[in-house]
């Protein structure tokens, strides 16, 4: 597939009419053609314009033709895997072969997601029939259904360039709920992001929908970005990235004439609480896989477990230790951009002025944007003095706590912000302590891991990827599993319809033969 560096608007390629970029290739520090195309506010109102045409037809399509377009996303990303990992790995600086994995991570949520729309629970069907002669008032015909929300805007991320970028699962979910999408390509993987875009286009067409239902945009600065959230049109953002980023969408959006939500993912540490008798039973291999998992991919992932706190007692040193001895022997590389490497550089400084010791050390850089892994240590006492000591670093750091006692894990514990994970070590005897750690961490995160960690987390029906502020901006949704199409849904209610004008969930006969909750019961019939 040849880079064209054109916008992606409907079914036609449109040149730059704001400028040019060239992406960078972090590893080398050279630019790679060709010119990628800049618009601005004229190229975002024609493709969310046009996203408007496209809703009430693509919103009105049946589970199976929704479900097969899905699919064939699904078959045309795994077609060109190999050319989008080469051309990911150019832009990023991360491994071929893990790029092709994000791929097929791409896929499935694609294909997942079709299988959701498929069973078609999502629209949570209910009826309440009528009943003219109850007493002592007849109760009219009630039925209820979701529908979608209409375009949703979709800012493209920067760390995971496949599976959360373009064709990530907001993409996925947005389109599985029936919302057409308008995406702002992230200006870190462009020609990336322009062949993710270019198989989603083709598959509008193929499918037979209107071209509207996907457009990529690209621009410089903030102007496209706020021209988005602005337009009167679109019904939703999402976003992931910092939380200055996120918040600054948020406000936005709720300053227009007609608010909108913003599902912003935003910032988390996933701390880890090791209690004591998984510390003394497992203190040097919870040490060695948090190390381990902490500075994987460089360290730049919302759910790197960054923060690993433990009560000084047997097997604390070999937890140290431990993850010490991760830290010296992982190489430093290329992080994805210049400007998330100064904010690593900067956040580090940031913990050291607010007294964390570096306790261990990795391999040197080599190239202008590595990312050196780092631990530091701090005890207890610091992490409930200092907030900045709680604060994310996008790297390859970890942060030891060492604490006093049970009762000051806990008070740690509650010093935290909305996380997306959390996470606790425990053996048996651990069981009465857990369970007074459980309900403070339930009120802080969506996660809750046991004797795992926060990485690798699996795309499932049960998958929660979200939690209270700043964690996401708002607590009740999930931006990665299959119950984030409910970000892009909204329950509309029909009273008192003819058969024949109901939408097709909803009518007597079950057309399309869907569990529905009928007079309060689930029902096939």
């Amino acid at each position: 597939m040849t880079l064209t560096g054109d916008l992606l608007i409907g079914a036609t390629f449109v040149p730059a009419t704001a400028g040019t970029m060239k992406a960078l290739n972090p590893a080398t520090g050279e630019l790679i053609g060709p010119e990628f195309a800049f618009g601005g506010a004229a190229e975002v109102d024609r493709a969310v314009r046009l996203a408007d045409e496209a809703f009430d037809s693509y919103s009105h399509t049946r589970p199976a033709e929704r479900a097969a377009f899905l699919e064939l996303i699904a078959d045309r990303l795994e077609a060109v895997k190999g050319e989008l990992a080469e051309r990911a790995s150019l832009e990023t600086g991360l491994p071929v072969a893990q790029l092709e994995g994000e791929t097929f991570r791409a896929a499935a949520q694609f294909r997942k997601f079709a299988i959701v729309v498929r069973q078609g629970r999502f629209l949570q069907a209910t009826i309440d029939p009528a009943q003219p002669d109850r007493q002592p008032t007849p109760r009219m015909d009630h039925r209820m259904q979701k529908v979608a929300l209409g375009p949703v805007v979709i800012f493209g991320a920067s760390n995971f360039p496949i599976s959360y970028s373009v064709a990530g699962g907001d993409t996925a979910s947005a389109l599985a709920a029936g919302c057409p999408v308008v995406l702002k390509a992230h200006n870190a993987h462009p020609g990336t992001s322009e062949l993710m875009g270019r198989v989603i286009q083709q598959a509008v067409t193929d499918a037979g929908l209107h071209e509207g239902v996907f457009s990529l945009v690209r621009g410089a600065g903030n102007e496209i970005g706020e021209a988005l959230v602005d337009h009167p049109l679109a019904r939703a953002v999402t976003f992931t990235g910092s939380e200055g980023g996120g918040m600054a969408l948020y406000r936005r959006a709720q300053q227009r004439p007609d608010p909108i939500p913003v599902f912003a993912e935003m910032t988390s540490v996933n701390p880890t609480f090791v209690l004591p008798a998984a510390l003394a039973a497992r203190g040097s291999e919870i040490g060695a896989g948090f190390g381990r998992l902490a500075l994987y991919m460089v360290g730049q992932m919302c759910l790197k477990p960054a923060i690993l706190l433990a009560v000084e007692g047997p097997g604390f040193d070999d937890l140290r230790d431990a993850v010490m001895a991760e830290v010296r022997k992982v190489a430093a590389r290329t992080m994805l951009t210049p400007g998330i490497h100064d904010s690593y550089l900067r956040n580090v400084r940031r913990m050291e002025d607010s007294g964390a010791t570096r306790i261990s050390t990795g391999p040197d850089p080599i190239r202008e944007w590595d990312g050196q892994s780092l631990a530091y240590e701090v005890i207890g006492e610091q992490v409930l003095a200092e907030p900045a000591l709680r604060e994310e670093v996008f790297g390859p750091s970890i942060l030891l706590v060492r604490l006093t006692d049970l009762e000051q894990l806990f008070q740690v514990a509650r010093a935290f912000r909305g996380q997306l994970s959390a996470t606790m070590h425990i053996e048996e005897p651990d069981h009465a302590d857990a369970a007074q750690l459980l309900p403070i961490l339930e009120r802080r995160t969506g996660r809750i891991v046991v004797n795992a960690f926060s990485i690798p987390q699996e795309v499932s029906y049960a998958t929660i990827h979200g939690g209270p502020f700043p964690a996401t901006s708002d607590s009740r949704f999930t931006s990665v599993g299959m119950s984030a199409i409910e970000r892009f849904l909204r329950p509309v209610t029909y009273q008192e319809f003819p058969d024949g004008l109901l939408p097709e969930s909803l009518r007597e006969a079950n057309p399309w033969g869907l569990w529905r909750l009928v007079d309060g019961e689930l029902a096939r019939d």
